[in-house]
């Protein structure tokens, strides 16, 4: 009898404790700020170090895409975890502005059906206050209102939408913000949103932003196998892939559904094409590779013309003849990697046993995997390929070899270089035609002409990040001491 009457009694505490919990979040009024609990653990309390730690991050991350940016996908973990891989997604904001920016996350901490979106005056960071934009938050609420309300204790201890706040502040100048957690992540849930947010939207000019992290506490291997299923469906821009891969388990991510609804408006808004910027995992910044978590940032854009500018130069090699050294180094690297000896060649055209420098560039899911060169043109060019290509594969030593599982996703690219050439005035370098080699004492370096096209560098950009891969100070290329060479490159 006394054992019942306790549990009544904790059962009735639990409960006023709950109301209270409940009128509380509810109290909340227009007029006031969302505070950011996880500030000072997630990431820096105070302004000037989160300040800090987000310009390095920024300029660490060399990101750019030739377009009209709709939306966005990074991680929300911790800062000192996933703060490098969102600086990618952030960087493409510099000098650009927006009328709001809409923030998705995943409900974490509080389940209900379907979505939230917040109606607080603002979010309150160590950055300082953003204001909503509440008129667009009733709008998206009252296009569907049995799908769309707000639910305030979704909002209160949810980190994955408050951990972007401080990256857009430092980005973007000015801007208005609507913050949504989403409860429920089926497709018919995730469209829903979307209609809302397009329908709200009309003659605004609106960025997207999906907050995720991949996969959780797998092993490297396995992580990365289930995430580049997700890295799949993003770059294949296809939302509904996304979520069957999801939805059968093939595939984790925290905050798939407001992928596919980012991705959903994005393609309703103009958007054509998808990156994957950068894709790690806590391994890449921890050491330990025993249990990760994935992250990645990407973009959603409508392309232009400028991303399609030729880069290099015409060496005058034929369809067919550059199918060929593609082909001769992709049967290399297939053959290496499965522990046989390279194929020979017979019967290769005559320019292709010319002598040429080459470097041989291999990427899976278009980040680096491999990427090693030969820069003086002292043996026919299909040899060079061919110890280029098995080189990549297995012996470059930013990598672990590449494995027979991989050799599917590795795409292969050729880059023929031209002699170098002596720099004598830095106006003679032209950003998409030439790379760049600096050699100062024992250290030198050599970054390709499609680098500089890649990251949108200008020519000084492409001087410093060239001596940093030499392992000198940025501005080494500034000493007299130091050598400079330029070349182009016919790239396939």
């Amino acid at each position: 009898m006394i054992e019942v009457l306790i549990k009544n009694m904790f059962r009735i505490i639990f409960k006023i404790f709950l109301t209270g919990v409940l009128i509380m979040a509810q109290n909340c009024n227009a007029g006031e700020y969302r505070a950011s609990p996880h500030s000072g653990s997630w990431y820096p309390g105070r302004e000037k170090d989160l300040q800090e730690v987000i310009k390095t991050y920024l300029k660490n991350a060399k990101a750019k895409v030739a377009g009209e940016i709709y939306g966005l996908v990074s991680p929300h973990a911790g800062y000192m975890y996933s703060g490098p891989f969102a600086a990618f997604s952030y960087k493409l904001l510099e000098n650009k502005e927006f009328d709001v920016v809409i923030v998705i996350g995943p409900s974490h901490r509080y389940g209900f059906y379907g979505v939230s979106v917040d109606k607080m005056a603002g979010r309150k960071t160590p950055l300082g206050k953003v204001d909503f934009d509440t008129e667009l938050a009733d709008k998206i609420i009252k296009h569907n209102p049995r799908v769309i309300k707000y639910e305030p204790m979704a909002h209160i201890e949810e980190h994955s939408v408050e951990i972007q706040i401080p990256f857009l502040q430092m980005v973007l100048k000015k801007f208005k913000l609507v913050e949504i957690v989403m409860g429920s992540q089926d497709y018919n849930t995730c469209n829903a949103l979307a209609d809302a947010i397009v329908n709200a939207t009309k003659g605004k000019k609106i960025l997207m932003i999906a907050s995720s992290d991949l996969s959780h506490y797998h092993n490297q291997e396995t992580a990365e196998k289930l995430d580049n299923l997700v890295i799949d469906a993003i770059e294949k821009f296809d939302p509904e892939l996304l979520y069957k891969r999801l939805a059968s388990d093939s595939c984790e991510a925290c905050g798939g559904a407001p992928i596919i609804t980012t991705m959903l408006v994005a393609k309703r808004m103009g958007a054509d094409k998808a990156r994957v910027l950068i894709y790690g995992t806590s391994g890449d910044i921890t050491g330990d590779y025993a249990q990760v978590v994935g992250y990645l940032s990407a973009v959603f854009f409508k392309g232009n013309e400028e991303g399609h500018k030729k880069v290099g130069i015409d060496l005058g090699f034929t369809e067919e003849e550059k199918r060929i050294l593609k082909d001769i180094a992709r049967k290399t690297v297939e053959a290496v990697v499965r522990g046989k000896k390279p194929p020979e060649f017979k019967d290769v055209p005559e320019k292709l046993k010319e002598p040429y420098g080459i470097f041989v560039t291999l990427t899976k899911h278009g980040n680096l995997r491999g990427c090693i060169g030969h820069i003086i043109a002292d043996e026919p060019l299909y040899k060079i390929c061919q110890e280029m290509a098995k080189a990549a594969a297995l012996n470059d030593p930013r990598f672990n070899p590449v494995s027979e599982k991989e050799l599917s996703d590795i795409e292969i690219e050729i880059s023929v270089l031209t002699p170098m050439e002596k720099v004598k005035d830095f106006k003679d370098i032209i950003i998409g035609r030439d790379g760049l080699y600096i050699r100062r004492g024992y250290y030198s370096g050599l970054l390709l002409p499609q680098v500089a096209t890649d990251y949108g560098w200008n020519v000084e950009e492409f001087l410093e990040q060239t001596c940093v891969k030499a392992g000198l100070p940025e501005d080494a290329y500034k000493l007299k001491d130091t050598e400079i060479y330029k070349f182009s490159a016919q790239i396939f």
